[in-house]
């Protein structure tokens, strides 16, 4: 008797800046113990290349020839995505506040949404995998067994923003000017030409809010179980 092959699981974590999604992307796919792929990181290493080689994001032509120079890999050590860009990794100056701003023009261009779908999407067929991202379950996974949209109230995900990049020594930076920043990229993510950031109409939404990521990995977990 053939024995059927199990199928792959994919989890869809989307939302916007600050609502919590790679935290909790990243406690669920080690309490399951499957892969995590930090989709955005890939669009942070271009953008960081981008920004470097002063390249004008809005030259279609200038933003092809980068894709087509560039290698993007992802490996994994202790227990983190480590982001590597033309073989060097770059999971640190990823984080820096004007790639986070640079990343989120680079990937409203379609040319570049594709390419980097395409490695998403081999990745999510070969193994059981959680993303997240803005459009995971609803242009990237659009299949996938289980999506969850997490939110949160504009002033609390810029709080948290705000404490996570004091806490790496960010300077000259205030929570009013990173909920300015939030705010613009919640509009420039929901108005962008291809796979603008919406909630799907399968995905679980959660208001993390008021919640710690252990109670909303928690209640995935119950979900998943009760599902699956």
């Amino acid at each position: 008797m053939i024995k059927k092959k199990k199928p792959v699981l994919n989890i869809a974590i989307d939302g916007p800046a600050g609502a919590g999604k790679s935290t909790v992307a990243k406690a669920l796919s080690k309490t399951l113990g499957i892969l995590y792929l930090d989709t955005g990181a890939m669009y942070r290493a271009l953008a960081l290349k981008a920004v470097s080689q002063k390249v004008d994001i809005n030259d279609d032509t200038a933003i092809k020839r980068l894709l087509g120079a560039t290698r993007i890999d992802v490996k994994y050590s202790g227990g983190a995505q480590r982001t590597l860009l033309d073989k060097k990794d770059v999971s640190d100056k990823i984080r820096e506040p004007h790639i986070s701003r640079a990343a989120s023009d680079i990937s409203a261009k379609p040319l570049v949404r594709y390419r980097m779908v395409e490695l998403q999407r081999e990745i999510a067929a070969a193994q059981d995998t959680v993303l997240d991202g803005r459009d995971i379950g609803t242009y990237v996974l659009p299949k996938a067994g289980f999506k969850f949209y997490l939110t949160a109230r504009p002033e609390v995900r810029a709080h948290r923003r705000y404490l996570e990049l004091t806490a790496k020594g960010a300077e000259d930076i205030t929570e009013a000017g990173v909920l300015s920043e939030i705010l613009q990229r919640d509009e420039n993510d929901s108005k962008r030409a291809v796979a603008p950031l919406r909630k799907a109409d399968d995905a679980v939404e959660i208001d993390t809010s008021d919640m710690d990521a252990d109670t909303v990995v928690n209640d995935m977990i119950k979900i998943i179980g009760e599902r699956g």
